[in-house]
């Protein structure tokens, strides 16, 4: 990446840490004296031995032979003991010494090599819960939402300044930022985006006003005339079901739902596809609370996102930001060709109160107030809707922030834990709550560091910039290290949106971590049941497993596994009943705090030491926990798939031998390298090294190298979006059955030999050496 590291202007720093703050490691110096009377006393045993050989030497060989053998046992027995205190000393902490001349840019973070040198897992663990604190979370997430922040304001420079100073504080060993420039989207300051109703000759007959904040960032802008459809949630099935009833929406304007599980960039995309001319995307009171008097949206709120499908500038798609002067930019194909705008209930109501047409699925049903559940195109008064959106592209300075704390053992292995810090509003839960619990973890681990902790592997804390536009700095910074990333990052933690509620823990997560996960929910007490941990809460409301999910395109956490092929995940407690001031104006702390009924910092503390507890697990162990035979099973679900269509593919002269072939290989490989682990020597460096490379570049071997990333970004062949991965595969299969006018033979194996291939070399990377590897096919 052509990053300027430029230092953001700051007040002057505090240098030196008091040891009070932290409980900083004091050296206790033991003196062992030996007294005169100690010393008569130890005299005592070896006369009484020297005794016993006198009497060897007046035939009492059997006493003599008995003390012999009792020394022997004695000896024995006290190796043994001392040598298990050692080794178990040993595994469960790092040896010190490495490294001892190395500068420390923070200010000496780091702990002389002997202090601390023999610290186990539960008492690191005991450390880490006794230095987690609530009172600060709360008040950094009341400082971060005071007031809008998007970047490249003031209060943005203000706030990026402020946690930058913060950081420096913690005296980490290093600490940084990295600046870019990258092209986002802001409403236009004097022309304002509109929407009117027009009679059939096309004359305005009534304008219904808008809030000028109210934008969807990277819309396409300009103009757009025709009828409203309605296609509720925006999803492919509803674009299907209007299909199916005859219902075109070729130049209409398309009314959809907020939520659905499927993001705005999404719905405006696929209601391109279909030939729409425009979106307007509404909260329905069925999905989100809209009574102010219960924690509800008020019904004249709209909720905004940006419609980029995709992360990052789309202006540089699949390689970093540069300056666009120097460099002609490249248009994303993520960018939609229609204009989109959010709207509220209750211009939504106004709309499609007056629409026409098929009546909807019971299940389209939403509660807006008087409005029948009917598709349009047409309305009852012939009018159409009309409009206009006027937004324009603007290069803005970025600023990711930085700091680490720098291992001794593998200081090239990074664990990364990053928050978006942007808003476009008040943004208590979209960047406030990440941006406290990552502060509060970093101040938690520098002082563990301080009290004895000496990770194996460094960790990297980020304050992500342009977070609201598509995670544009974390997928900028990204490009920029991709080379290396898969050879040197471990795993990356997001926490964005956190905490929304304190009930219900949803890991958004790559299958390598769910191990990991599952160890951790048994160790933190839930927020919400005291005396419960996570993990049996939920297997009181129906099994932990619901807890896993996978990952999505708006996630944090979705950029690192889907394009760097890092292992990543997403944790967030939130209600049964959804948060709806989530993109608002109303997302503000005093909203957050009602949810919790008060306890945002104890949910918070709660959320910070689940992600703590894994931190510390990948930061302490000498094997990585990942699980490596995890993709084995996802493919194995799709060989079944596979099967039921072997007829049909047999037919057309298709086999799927080929990819069962390669899944086989694959669970071998895993299987094999898991049984080399478990009976190696864990304990000697070298080998404990050349297992861990080979764990970490297990989710990179899932990146199709047979796509562009230029054009395919996401090239993970189970989490990324595009015609090579498991999910399209999945989708053109079920054509066979379903439509097989519509199955195209070519692109199927086209489709099927990319997956192949990129599961095939999967399974001969994770062999090893390639006289290791027998690809032999009759």
């Amino acid at each position: 990446m052509d990053a300027i590291r430029t230092p953001l202007t700051q007040s002057s720093l505090v240098g030196v840490a008091e040891d009070g703050e932290v409980g900083g490691a004091q050296r206790v110096e033991m003196r062992f004296v030996t007294s005169e009377a100690e010393e008569e006393v130890e005299a005592g045993p070896s006369s009484d031995i020297t005794a016993l050989l006198l009497w060897h030497h007046h035939g009492y060989r059997r006493v003599g032979m008995f003390l012999c053998v009792y020394g022997v046992i004695i000896f024995t027995t006290a190796f043994l003991l001392a040598y298990a205190a050692f080794s178990g000393r040993y595994h469960c902490s790092q040896v010190g010494g490495q490294g001892e001349d190395d500068e420390q840019s923070g200010g000496g973070a780091k702990p002389p090599a002997e202090v601390g040198a023999g610290l186990y897992l539960g008492e690191l663990r005991a450390m880490m819960k006794r230095l987690l604190q609530e009172e600060e979370i709360h008040n950094t997430v009341s400082r971060v939402s005071r007031a809008s922040h998007p970047p490249g304001s003031s209060e943005g420079t203000a706030l990026a300044s402020e946690i930058l100073r913060r950081f420096r504080q913690l005296q980490m060993d290093h600490t940084w930022t990295e600046s870019l420039y990258a092209t986002l989207q802001f409403p236009h300051r004097s022309q304002r985006s509109s929407l009117f109703l027009v009679d059939s000759a096309g004359l305005m007959s009534e304008q219904i006003p808008l809030n000028p904040s109210d934008y969807c960032p990277y819309s396409a802008t300009g103009s757009t005339t025709g009828g409203v459809v309605y296609a509720n949630y925006g999803r492919l099935e509803d674009f299907n079901w209007l299909k199916s009833v005859g219902v075109s929406v070729v130049g209409c304007v398309v009314v959809m739902r907020v939520g659905g599980g499927v993001s705005f960039a999404e719905k405006v995309w696929l209601a391109e596809r279909n030939g729409a001319g425009g979106a307007l995307i509404y909260p329905d009171p069925a999905d989100l609370p809209q009574d102010p008097r219960r924690l509800g949206l008020n019904t004249h709120t709209a909720v905004s996102e940006h419609v980029h499908l995709g992360s990052g500038d789309p202006f540089s798609p699949g390689f970093p930001s540069f300056n666009h002067t120097q460099f002609p930019p490249i248009q994303s194909s993520g960018l939609p060709l229609i204009p989109a705008l959010p709207i509220s209930a209750t211009v939504a109501a106004k709309l499609l109160s007056q629409l026409t047409g098929a009546s909807c699925p019971s299940s389209w049903r939403g509660r807006l107030p008087y409005v029948r559940c009917v598709v349009g195109p047409e309305f009852t008064s012939k009018r159409r809707v009309k409009m206009s959106v006027h937004n324009v592209m603007t290069p803005v300075l970025l600023n990711n922030i930085f700091s680490s704390l720098e291992s001794r053992v593998e200081p090239d292995q990074y664990i990364i834990l990053g928050a978006q810090r942007d808003s476009l509003g008040p943004g208590a839960v979209k960047s406030g709550v990440g941006t406290a619990i990552l502060l509060e973890l970093a101040r938690t681990f520098s002082a563990m560091v301080k009290n004895g902790f000496s990770p194996r592997r460094s960790l990297l804390f980020v304050s992500w910039d342009a977070g609201d536009f598509g995670n544009v700095g974390a997928t900028e910074w990204l490009e920029g290290y991709l080379s290396m990333l898969h050879l040197k990052a471990v795993a990356y933690f997001s926490l964005d949106q956190a905490v929304m509620g304190d009930d219900v823990l949803s890991a958004y997560t790559s299958p390598l971590l769910v191990d990991l996960l599952d160890a951790a929910i048994r160790q933190v007490e839930h927020p919400k049941h005291a005396g419960q941990t996570i993990f049996s809460q939920a297997e009181r409301e129906g099994g932990s497993w619901r807890i896993m999910k996978p990952l999505y395109l708006n996630s944090g956490a979705y950029s690192f596994t889907a394009f760097a092929g890092v292992p990543a995940v997403e944790l967030r407690f939130t209600e049964e009943r959804a948060y709806p001031f989530v993109n608002t104006p109303s997302d503000g702390v005093s909203r957050l705090q009602e949810v919790l009924g008060g306890r945002l910092g104890v949910t918070g503390r709660s959320l910070g030491e689940l992600v703590g507890e894994m931190v510390l697990r990948l930061a302490h162990d000498h094997i990585l926990p990942l699980r490596i035979t995890s993709y084995a099973q996802t493919v194995l679900q799709f060989s079944a798939q596979l099967n039921k269509h072997a007829a049909e593919l047999q037919s057309r002269g298709l086999s799927p031998q080929w990819v069962f072939s390669a899944r086989g290989d694959y669970s071998r490989a895993a299987e094999t390298l898991q049984r080399a682990i478990d009976y190696s020597d864990l304990h000697d460096p070298a080998t404990a090294r050349f297992y861990n490379t080979r764990i970490m570049r297990v989710e990179y071997y899932f990146l199709s190298q047979y796509v562009s990333a230029v054009e395919t970004p996401f090239r993970h062949v189970i989490h990324g979006r595009g015609d090579h991965t498991l999910s399209a595969l999945s989708e053109h299969l079920t054509l066979l059955t379903s439509d097989p006018e519509r199955f195209d033979e070519k692109r199927f194996r086209r489709q099927l030999a990319f997956f192949t291939w990129t599961l095939q070399g999967a399974a001969n990377a994770l062999n090893g050496d390639v006289w290791s590897v027998h690809n032999t096919h009759t």
